[in-house]
């Protein structure tokens, strides 16, 4: 089992956002979560991807239950990507020492190749404070490289295409496939229209966790 969850509950302050989820993912499954914005999603994400430990229950990642050891087996990518004050390829690769093939591979696999040849700097191109000097799009292909760079066995997607419109969305929905190929992946979003590849879609509302097509609690 790629992800288990049991029987967790989280709070913020005193009010409770996640009511017992249990929740199981197959390595190589592609689940999916819709919710209103604000249902707790994103927290769930969060606690799935390490950034947040359980308060109550059971949190397991390709078998590590430590934040730090899950860490290592996520990649995330959220609706706004998040970039440092760096280069396009330090924010790739994050300070871990990585080649210059296996960068440019996950430049290719994110759609980003054709737009950094154009740069004067090229990979060494500053993104500016939080990304301020590139487009929404080239931010979330940059963070996609980040993801597909880093290879790990799950991939973890919140809201990752909704900020965008158009031909943007569509390059960057082409990045997130090449993410996700051979891995395990859990999306939410709050367009059911948005995840019509999952395996199997739930529904997080009152903070309880429901199969979408029976209605049932799980």
């Amino acid at each position: 089992m790629s992800i288990c969850v049991k029987n967790l509950t989280f709070f913020y302050g005193d009010k409770e956002v996640l009511h017992e989820i249990d929740l199981a993912v197959k390595t190589g499954e592609n689940i999916g979560i819709i919710g209103a914005s604000g249902g707790g999603k994103s927290t769930l994400l969060k606690l799935l991807s390490g950034l947040y430990a359980p308060q109550t229950g059971i949190i397991e990642v390709q078998g590590a239950s430590k934040p730090a050891d899950i860490r290592r087996n996520v990649a995330m990518v959220m609706q706004n990507a998040m970039l440092f004050p760096a280069s396009i390829k330090e924010n790739i690769t994050c300070g871990h020492d990585m080649s210059d093939e296996s960068v440019a591979r996950a430049c290719e696999a994110a759609q980003l190749s054709d737009w950094i040849s154009s740069l004067p700097e090229g990979m060494d191109t500053f993104v500016g404070e939080r990304g301020g000097k590139v487009s929404g799009g080239e931010a979330q292909r940059i963070a996609i490289a980040r993801a597909i760079a880093k290879n790990a066995p799950v991939i973890l997607l919140d809201e990752a295409t909704s900020a965008l419109d158009g031909e943007t969305s569509l390059i960057v929905a082409a990045a997130l496939d090449n993410l996700m190929k051979g891995k395990t992946v859990a999306s939410v979003s709050h367009r059911p229209e948005m995840l019509t590849n999952c395996d199997r879609i739930y529904r997080l509302e009152g903070g309880r966790l429901h199969d979408s097509r029976y209605s049932r609690v799980i």
